[in-house]
């Protein structure tokens, strides 16, 4: 027997929310960063089963990104990303921080270019030249 598919889900667990609103590619890295601490939800340290409520504020930190969004609507189910940007709102101060970070190239200052191998001696002479201590 097949369930009626509406579009207001009522309850929502907080891994299969941030999964499907596509935070994260699978509910088990979503339910990783839940259980490290990377996501807190108004605040607070949560656990992965917790329902998500309209209104709460969600503030999510990855190796890549930082954001702060509200939730607006609720999903079970993982859809485009058109249809996931719809379940929340990325706040206003998250917005500003994240604006200010690209301007002044915040976690920008240790970047190397992919592919480019260890340092050669004489980049490890420089780099104790300019820091005035050891590499490495």
């Amino acid at each position: 027997m097949q369930e009626p598919e509406d579009n207001t889900d009522t309850k929502c667990r907080l891994d299969k929310w941030l999964w499907a609103a596509r935070f994260f590619k699978t509910r088990s890295l979503a339910t990783a960063a839940i259980e490290t601490g990377k996501v807190h939800v108004d605040g607070d340290r949560i656990k992965p089963a917790k329902e998500v409520h309209i209104g709460q504020i969600i503030h999510i930190r990855n190796r890549d990104f930082e954001i702060e969004v509200a939730v607006i609507a609720l999903s079970n189910i993982r859809r485009g990303a058109p249809d996931a940007a719809l379940l929340y709102a990325e706040t206003q101060a998250s917005i500003a921080k994240r604006e200010n970070a690209k301007a002044t190239g915040d976690g920008e200052h240790a970047l190397r270019d992919r592919g480019a191998g260890r340092p050669t001696k004489r980049q490890l002479r420089d780099i104790k030249k300019f820091t005035g201590g050891t590499y490495g």
